[in-house]
Parts: structure tokens; sequence; C-alpha cells
């Protein structure tokens, strides 16, 4: 059950949008945030507070990307795997990045620290190749960087359990 404070944080958004399925992925990436994915339980509240069927907000989640709706790691790893990232690295970078963590691309490390996934395009083609940990972007990731955002990664998400 979603919290009073961000429940009518919600309805408010909702309220000043100019249709209540132009407020949906924000209402969903809130209701994200505090459960850690869009469970069951979280798409039924959305449904609520949008007007809409639980089928309309689930069609609406299974279509974006970052929307989870199974549960994530505490930090998603999203690899673009667009062309311009493809053509510069970005599959060689998904395969070191999947070794580093001892994972498949789509899975959940042991720890539940990171997930690791595809993305079809981080608008960041001048970058290439990109990816994105949480809401952060990192545009020209060598293999190199990459293992440097994680152990940096690392040390945020061990500094918050102490």
């Amino acid at each position: 059950m979603i919290p009073e404070l961000l429940k009518k944080e919600l309805q408010s958004r909702v309220a000043h949008a100019v249709t209540n399925r132009e407020a949906a992925v924000d209402v969903m990436k809130e209701l994200q945030r505090h459960y850690g994915w869009l469970t069951d339980e979280a798409v039924g509240e959305a449904a609520e507070l949008l007007g809409l069927t639980p089928l309309q907000v689930e069609e609406l989640a299974t279509f974006y990307e970052m929307i989870y709706r199974r549960p994530v790691g505490k930090r998603v790893i999203h690899v673009c795997d667009s062309i311009s990232c493809w053509a510069l690295g970005g599959e060689s970078l998904m395969a070191h990045l999947a070794a580093a963590l001892g994972i498949e691309t789509g899975q959940t490390t042991a720890d539940g620290l990171f997930t690791l996934l595809p993305c079809c395009c981080l608008g960041n083609c001048g970058e290439a190749p990109t990816l994105m940990v949480g809401d952060t972007l990192h545009g020209r990731v060598t293999p190199e960087r990459a293992g440097e955002i994680l152990a940096a990664e690392q040390r945020v998400l061990s500094a918050r359990e102490e």
C-alpha cells in the first residue's frame, strides 16, 4: 500500500495532466521508485489513481523498457544496443559487463545490487557506446571505464548500507 503522502502527490499530478494517460508513465515511475519495481499491487494502485483498468496500465508498463514488471537490482544498468552504440562496441561492452558481474544479460547479481539490461536507444548516439546506471548516463564507455563505473556504484551502494 502506498503511503498517503505519495498517494496525494500522485493524485495531484494526475489532476494537473491534460489527460490521465498523460500522467501514466510518471505515476508508474513513482510507484516503481517506491516498491523497487512495478508490482501487481502497484499496477492496481496506478489504475485506480489514473482511472484506467489494470490491463490498460499493464499495456503501458510493458511498452516502456524502463518500467520493470519483475524485481530488479538496486541499480539497473542499461546498455544501449542501437545501431550507433552497436557499431562502436556496445555489444562487446555488454559482454564485458556481463562477465564482470558474473551474470547474463537480463539477470540480476546474486547480491541483488545490479541488473544488466539492453536498451534500444538511450538518445546519446554522438557519445556511443553509452550506458545508463540508474538515472546517470555515461557516454564513450570503454571496458576499462565500465569497470570504473561499476566500482564507483559499488562504493556508493556499500556506503548506503553502512
